[in-house]
């Protein structure tokens, strides 16, 4: 891919939600500090469908992506978070961005809050829940950087 060299504050991020089965995506705008939930990438064992993922960086051309790290509740990290690590270090490698890594404890059940009460219970779905996820993952990011 090709660098591009975008001014701080009008970035462009897309933010993931690592899982085992499912990534969340979203994008965000550092202009507005906000981000919007795009979909999921189906993933088998933590291993993304690279082709699905490819179709989102083309599309968006992030300026860099960030990872959200799935630690334990009191800081500490656990195997999915070496994963998320290994598949922060793939996106790098892959497609040349820098990645951040943001801290997303409470962030699954945050978007559940914001779904359901955006639309009840039939709006929970997999695929909500982990782009939303990413969203918040990106607008946390925002907010650990710019406050």
């Amino acid at each position: 891919m090709v660098k591009k060299t975008t001014p701080v504050g009008a970035r462009t991020i897309i933010g993931f939600d690592f899982g085992k089965k499912y990534i969340g995506v979203a994008v965000g705008q550092e202009i507005t500090g906000s981000a919007s939930p795009l979909g999921s990438v189906k993933a088998k064992d933590g291993i993304p469908n690279w082709e699905t993922l490819t179709r989102y960086i083309k599309e968006w051309q992030p300026d860099f992506i960030v990872v959200g790290l799935p630690l334990n509740m009191d800081g500490s990290e656990q195997q999915l978070t070496l994963d998320a690590r290994k598949f922060g270090n793939r996106l790098n490698g892959r497609f040349g961005l820098k990645v951040e890594f943001q801290d997303e404890r409470l962030t699954t059940a945050d978007a559940k809050e914001q779904l359901f009460s955006q639309g009840g219970y039939q709006n929970l779905k997999k695929d909500n829940i982990d782009a939303e996820s990413a969203k918040l993952i990106i607008e946390s990011f925002f907010e650990a950087q710019y406050s």
